[in-house]
Protein backbone atom coordinates (compact mmCIF):
# COMPACT_ATOMS: atom_id res chain seq x y z
CA UNK A 1 0.00 0.00 0.00
CA UNK A 2 1.29 3.42 -1.18
CA UNK A 3 1.84 5.95 1.72
CA UNK A 4 0.56 9.30 0.89
CA UNK A 5 2.27 12.75 1.97
CA UNK A 6 0.36 14.84 3.18
CA UNK A 7 0.74 18.18 1.73
CA UNK A 8 0.93 19.86 4.68
CA UNK A 9 3.32 18.38 6.06
CA UNK A 10 5.49 18.21 3.19
CA UNK A 11 5.16 23.00 2.97
CA UNK A 12 6.53 22.54 7.11
CA UNK A 13 9.11 20.67 6.10
CA UNK A 14 10.07 23.27 3.80
CA UNK A 15 9.49 25.83 5.50
CA UNK A 16 12.23 23.93 8.34
CA UNK A 17 14.92 23.32 5.74
CA UNK A 18 14.76 26.74 4.59
CA UNK A 19 15.12 28.17 7.96
CA UNK A 20 17.95 25.88 8.68
CA UNK A 21 19.88 27.29 5.48
CA UNK A 22 19.24 30.62 6.60
CA UNK A 23 20.58 30.09 10.18
CA UNK A 24 23.48 28.65 8.37
CA UNK A 25 23.68 31.09 6.10
CA UNK A 26 23.68 33.79 8.83
CA UNK A 27 26.25 31.79 10.66
CA UNK A 28 29.06 32.23 8.22
CA UNK A 29 30.87 35.70 8.29
CA UNK A 30 34.03 36.71 7.52
CA UNK A 31 36.46 34.89 9.52
CA UNK A 32 34.32 31.54 8.90
CA UNK A 33 34.89 31.94 4.99
CA UNK A 34 39.00 32.36 5.44
CA UNK A 35 39.21 29.50 7.65
CA UNK A 36 37.11 27.43 5.20
CA UNK A 37 39.21 29.14 1.86
CA UNK A 38 42.34 28.50 4.22
CA UNK A 39 43.50 32.21 2.73
CA UNK A 40 43.74 35.25 5.19
CA UNK A 41 44.29 38.15 2.58
CA UNK A 42 45.39 41.13 3.07
CA UNK A 43 47.20 44.56 2.05
CA UNK A 44 50.20 46.19 3.17
CA UNK A 45 52.58 48.94 1.91
CA UNK A 46 55.54 47.65 1.99
CA UNK A 47 57.67 50.83 1.88
CA UNK A 48 57.22 51.64 5.18
CA UNK A 49 60.75 50.41 7.27
CA UNK A 50 60.90 48.76 10.17
CA UNK A 51 57.37 48.16 10.14
CA UNK A 52 57.20 46.31 6.73
CA UNK A 53 59.38 46.49 3.54
CA UNK A 54 60.89 44.10 0.67
CA UNK A 55 63.81 42.34 1.18
CA UNK A 56 64.73 39.33 -0.80
CA UNK A 57 61.50 39.64 -2.71
CA UNK A 58 59.96 38.75 0.88
CA UNK A 59 57.43 41.40 2.93
CA UNK A 60 59.42 41.32 6.35
CA UNK A 61 59.52 44.12 9.61
CA UNK A 62 57.64 43.99 12.67
CA UNK A 63 54.29 43.64 11.53
CA UNK A 64 55.32 40.54 9.04
CA UNK A 65 56.99 39.08 12.75
CA UNK A 66 53.34 40.34 14.53
CA UNK A 67 51.37 38.01 12.07
CA UNK A 68 53.91 35.09 12.38
CA UNK A 69 52.62 34.75 15.77
CA UNK A 70 49.07 35.29 15.05
CA UNK A 71 48.70 32.41 12.02
CA UNK A 72 49.82 30.16 14.74
CA UNK A 73 46.41 30.43 16.02
CA UNK A 74 45.02 30.05 12.33
CA UNK A 75 46.19 26.68 11.46
CA UNK A 76 45.49 25.65 7.96
CA UNK A 77 45.30 29.05 6.83
CA UNK A 78 47.45 30.58 4.62
CA UNK A 79 48.56 34.13 4.73
CA UNK A 80 48.41 36.13 1.51
CA UNK A 81 50.13 39.71 1.58
CA UNK A 82 48.84 42.10 -0.90
CA UNK A 83 51.31 45.17 -1.36
CA UNK A 84 49.86 48.47 -2.39
CA UNK A 85 50.56 51.93 -2.26
CA UNK A 86 49.13 53.55 0.50
CA UNK A 87 46.18 55.60 -0.78
CA UNK A 88 44.79 52.77 -2.08
CA UNK A 89 44.48 50.69 0.95
CA UNK A 90 42.04 52.03 3.42
CA UNK A 91 39.47 52.68 0.02
CA UNK A 92 40.50 48.78 -0.84
CA UNK A 93 39.30 47.52 2.60
CA UNK A 94 35.78 49.38 2.00
CA UNK A 95 35.56 48.34 -1.27
CA UNK A 96 36.12 44.45 0.30
CA UNK A 97 39.11 44.02 -2.26
CA UNK A 98 40.70 42.08 0.75
CA UNK A 99 39.61 40.86 4.47
CA UNK A 100 42.17 43.02 6.46
CA UNK A 101 44.73 45.51 6.46
CA UNK A 102 48.21 44.63 8.29
CA UNK A 103 50.11 48.01 7.64
CA UNK A 104 50.84 50.89 9.59
CA UNK A 105 47.55 52.78 9.94
CA UNK A 106 48.12 55.95 12.47
CA UNK A 107 44.62 56.45 14.53
CA UNK A 108 42.97 59.66 13.51
CA UNK A 109 38.92 60.29 15.00
CA UNK A 110 38.22 60.05 11.37
CA UNK A 111 39.26 56.69 11.18
CA UNK A 112 37.72 55.29 13.96
CA UNK A 113 34.66 56.38 12.76
CA UNK A 114 35.32 54.89 9.15
CA UNK A 115 37.27 51.59 10.53
CA UNK A 116 37.77 49.04 12.96
CA UNK A 117 40.75 50.24 14.31
CA UNK A 118 42.78 47.48 16.07
CA UNK A 119 44.55 47.52 19.23
CA UNK A 120 47.55 49.40 19.36
CA UNK A 121 50.84 47.76 17.64
CA UNK A 122 53.43 50.70 18.05
CA UNK A 123 53.56 54.57 19.29
CA UNK A 124 53.21 56.71 16.19
CA UNK A 125 53.87 60.12 17.67
CA UNK A 126 55.16 62.78 15.50
CA UNK A 127 58.58 63.70 14.67
CA UNK A 128 61.03 65.58 12.51
CA UNK A 129 63.75 64.39 10.46
CA UNK A 130 66.56 66.71 9.11
CA UNK A 131 70.08 66.26 8.10
CA UNK A 132 72.69 65.69 10.06
CA UNK A 133 74.14 68.69 11.39
CA UNK A 134 71.47 71.03 10.41
CA UNK A 135 71.96 73.37 13.46
CA UNK A 136 68.63 75.66 12.36
CA UNK A 137 66.45 73.01 13.48
CA UNK A 138 67.02 72.33 16.69
CA UNK A 139 63.33 71.89 17.72
CA UNK A 140 60.21 71.30 16.04
CA UNK A 141 59.20 74.86 15.90
CA UNK A 142 62.57 75.40 14.07
CA UNK A 143 60.75 74.25 10.67
CA UNK A 144 58.69 77.83 10.41
CA UNK A 145 59.85 79.31 7.34
CA UNK A 146 61.17 75.77 5.53
CA UNK A 147 60.45 73.35 2.97
CA UNK A 148 59.64 69.97 4.74
CA UNK A 149 58.09 66.75 3.28
CA UNK A 150 55.46 64.01 4.11
CA UNK A 151 53.52 61.44 2.68
CA UNK A 152 50.59 62.28 0.26
CA UNK A 153 47.12 61.35 2.08
CA UNK A 154 48.92 59.93 5.32
CA UNK A 155 47.94 61.22 8.97
CA UNK A 156 51.67 62.67 9.26
CA UNK A 157 50.94 65.17 6.32
CA UNK A 158 47.80 66.04 8.32
CA UNK A 159 49.76 66.39 11.21
CA UNK A 160 52.20 68.56 9.80
CA UNK A 161 49.69 70.91 7.98
CA UNK A 162 48.20 71.18 10.90
CA UNK A 163 51.79 72.04 13.23
CA UNK A 164 52.44 74.52 10.32
CA UNK A 165 49.24 76.56 10.63
CA UNK A 166 50.48 76.88 14.30
CA UNK A 167 53.55 78.62 13.24
CA UNK A 168 52.43 80.85 10.87
CA UNK A 169 52.32 83.55 13.25
CA UNK A 170 55.41 83.41 14.40
CA UNK A 171 58.63 82.17 12.73
CA UNK A 172 56.98 82.42 8.75
CA UNK A 173 54.86 79.89 6.71
CA UNK A 174 55.92 76.32 6.09
CA UNK A 175 56.55 75.17 2.52
CA UNK A 176 54.72 71.29 2.46
CA UNK A 177 55.88 69.12 0.13
CA UNK A 178 53.84 65.83 -0.83
CA UNK A 179 55.39 62.10 -1.90
CA UNK A 180 54.19 59.18 -3.21
CA UNK A 181 55.53 57.51 -0.38
CA UNK A 182 58.15 58.67 2.49
CA UNK A 183 61.44 57.13 0.39
CA UNK A 184 60.95 59.55 -1.87
CA UNK A 185 61.12 62.52 1.04
CA UNK A 186 63.96 60.92 2.52
CA UNK A 187 65.64 61.11 -0.82
CA UNK A 188 65.04 65.10 -1.47
CA UNK A 189 65.72 65.76 2.22
CA UNK A 190 69.26 64.04 1.63
CA UNK A 191 69.49 65.53 -1.44
CA UNK A 192 69.17 69.43 0.13
CA UNK A 193 65.68 70.04 -1.75
CA UNK A 194 63.81 70.17 1.54
CA UNK A 195 64.95 71.02 4.87
CA UNK A 196 63.16 68.45 7.19
CA UNK A 197 60.67 65.70 6.92
CA UNK A 198 57.93 64.77 9.43
CA UNK A 199 56.88 61.30 9.94
CA UNK A 200 55.93 58.98 12.70
CA UNK A 201 59.05 58.65 15.64
CA UNK A 202 60.34 54.90 14.91
CA UNK A 203 60.05 55.57 11.43
CA UNK A 204 62.49 58.24 11.45
CA UNK A 205 64.88 56.27 13.72
CA UNK A 206 65.23 53.82 11.80
CA UNK A 207 66.03 56.08 9.11
CA UNK A 208 68.54 57.69 11.14
CA UNK A 209 69.89 54.54 12.05
CA UNK A 210 70.42 53.43 8.28
CA UNK A 211 71.82 56.76 7.07
CA UNK A 212 73.65 57.55 10.67
CA UNK A 213 76.09 59.89 8.54
CA UNK A 214 72.99 61.60 6.26
CA UNK A 215 70.12 62.36 8.84
CA UNK A 216 69.06 62.57 12.55
CA UNK A 217 66.11 62.83 14.28
CA UNK A 218 64.84 66.15 16.30
CA UNK A 219 63.46 65.94 19.43
CA UNK A 220 61.09 66.49 21.37
CA UNK A 221 57.90 64.80 19.71
CA UNK A 222 55.41 67.03 18.65
CA UNK A 223 51.40 66.69 18.47
CA UNK A 224 49.41 64.44 20.90
CA UNK A 225 50.25 61.25 21.29
CA UNK A 226 49.14 58.86 18.23
CA UNK A 227 49.35 55.11 18.05
CA UNK A 228 49.50 52.82 15.12
CA UNK A 229 46.98 50.27 14.25
CA UNK A 230 45.58 47.65 11.92
CA UNK A 231 42.46 47.84 10.53
CA UNK A 232 39.49 46.05 9.60
CA UNK A 233 35.71 46.79 8.40
CA UNK A 234 33.25 48.33 10.57
CA UNK A 235 30.24 46.06 9.78
CA UNK A 236 28.79 42.48 11.21
CA UNK A 237 30.43 40.86 8.52
CA UNK A 238 33.80 41.36 10.06
CA UNK A 239 33.16 41.75 13.66
CA UNK A 240 34.33 38.08 14.89
CA UNK A 241 37.37 38.94 12.94
CA UNK A 242 38.04 41.95 14.11
CA UNK A 243 38.04 40.81 17.78
CA UNK A 244 39.94 37.96 17.01
CA UNK A 245 42.81 39.89 15.62
CA UNK A 246 42.59 42.43 18.48
CA UNK A 247 42.23 39.49 20.91
CA UNK A 248 45.73 38.21 19.18
CA UNK A 249 47.52 41.86 19.60
CA UNK A 250 46.42 42.19 23.50
CA UNK A 251 47.54 38.62 24.39
CA UNK A 252 50.84 39.56 22.47
CA UNK A 253 51.10 43.01 23.87
CA UNK A 254 50.60 41.20 27.85
CA UNK A 255 52.74 38.39 27.46
CA UNK A 256 55.68 40.61 26.43
CA UNK A 257 55.88 39.18 22.65
CA UNK A 258 55.43 42.51 21.11
CA UNK A 259 58.22 44.05 23.38
CA UNK A 260 60.37 41.54 22.41
CA UNK A 261 59.90 42.59 18.41
CA UNK A 262 60.11 46.42 19.35
CA UNK A 263 63.21 45.74 21.30
CA UNK A 264 64.66 43.70 17.68
CA UNK A 265 63.32 46.59 14.87
CA UNK A 266 63.13 49.64 17.12
CA UNK A 267 65.82 49.13 19.42
CA UNK A 268 63.85 49.40 22.63
CA UNK A 269 60.34 48.43 23.85
CA UNK A 270 57.26 50.45 23.69
CA UNK A 271 54.64 51.19 26.14
CA UNK A 272 51.01 50.86 24.46
CA UNK A 273 47.69 50.29 25.91
CA UNK A 274 45.98 47.14 25.99
CA UNK A 275 43.05 48.10 23.82
CA UNK A 276 42.71 51.83 21.67
CA UNK A 277 41.90 54.63 23.43
CA UNK A 278 38.54 56.49 22.81
CA UNK A 279 38.91 58.84 20.43
CA UNK A 280 37.96 62.34 21.67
Amino acid sequence: MKSVLNPKFLLIGAAIAVSLCANIASAEDLLDRIKADKEFTVATEARFAPFEFVENGQIVGYSADIMVEIMKDLPGVELNRLDLPWQGILPGLAASRFDYVVTSVTVTPERMQAYHLSTPIADATMAILKRKGDTEITAPEDIAGKAVGSQAGSAQLAALETFADTLKSGGGAVTVKTYTDFTEAYADLAAGRIQAVVNSLPNLLEAARQRPDVFEVVLPTFGPKTYFSWAGRNDADSDTLNAFMDGELARLNETGKLAELQTKWFGAPMELPLSLPAAE
